[in-house]
């Protein structure tokens, strides 16, 4: 496990769903319920904040930079960030990402940055766009401070990607303990390949989207009758943060009381 990764909080906030001022503009991001979600997930411990390039069409970072970059010390928090190489039209668009990024977000490093959604299809937009050696300059140059990719696919790919991109300082992989042996996102062969490799994991899904929060009956009472002590929430986060290697687990959040 690589040192430098191992003072992150365990529990991540996820900046992809965040509160609107009006539901069909995914920018009328709500500022001011944001600083709100931000003041209480800082005060409970956390530190670690993930949005991407284009989440709420590129306000992410924006409101990110508003509610928490402006408002607390550099070194007290960690974000992560991704370019979606995938969708730009040239390789200079493609690397015009993370200036970008680093310009909405108001900031002078990026703590985590990552290739959106690597997949066996898109790959090699990645590769021709010569993205992995861009962020390697990157890290070198201090413009960023660990760099990884994520993906919504199997170990075969997984493995095929590592090839690719070698030497990632953490991977993001999808998990919770409806998907642990699932064929198609492969939770369990994917965690126990990043942990022979000594890579360290960033959990997305958690609770798959909040379906593992919000039970139907009969699936609660199984869950009830085997942990009557523990929230659904708990059982769902508690699966993930106690595997080995896991760096941090992302929990998105669309309100205050989500956060509390």
């Amino acid at each position: 496990m690589k040192d430098a990764l191992s003072n992150t909080a365990k529990l991540g906030f996820g900046c992809m769903r965040l509160p609107l001022l009006d539901p069909n503009d995914q920018k009328s991001i709500d500022i001011e319920e944001f600083k709100k979600m931000v003041d209480a997930f800082i005060a409970g411990g956390g530190t670690y904040f993930d949005t991407a390039f284009v989440y709420h069409n590129g306000k992410s970072e924006v409101a990110l930079n508003e509610a928490l970059v402006q408002r607390y010390p550099r070194e007290s928090f960690t974000i992560a960030t991704k370019t979606l190489s995938w969708i730009c039209k040239s390789e200079q668009a493609a690397k015009q990402n993370l200036p970008t990024s680093l310009n909405r977000l108001g900031t002078d490093y990026i703590d985590f940055y990552l290739m959106h959604n690597v997949n066996a299809k898109n790959a090699q937009v990645f590769k021709d766009f010569k993205m992995w050696d861009y962020m390697q300059q990157a890290k070198a140059e201090g413009k960023v401070r660990n760099i990884g990719f994520s993906l919504h696919d199997n170990k075969e790919c997984l493995l095929d990607l590592l090839k690719m991109f070698p030497n990632p300082d953490f991977v993001q992989v999808q998990v919770n303990y409806l998907d642990w042996q699932n064929k198609l996102t492969d939770s369990k062969r994917l965690v126990k390949t990043l942990q022979e490799k000594e890579i360290p994991i960033v959990i997305m899904e958690p609770a798959r989207g909040g379906n593992l929060i919000n039970l139907p009956d009969r699936a609660l009472k199984v869950l009830q009758d085997k942990a009557p002590k523990l929230t659904p929430a708990q059982l769902a986060y508690g699966f993930c943060l106690d595997i080995p290697g896991v760096l941090t687990v992302l929990s998105g959040a669309s309100n205050l009381n989500q956060i509390t």
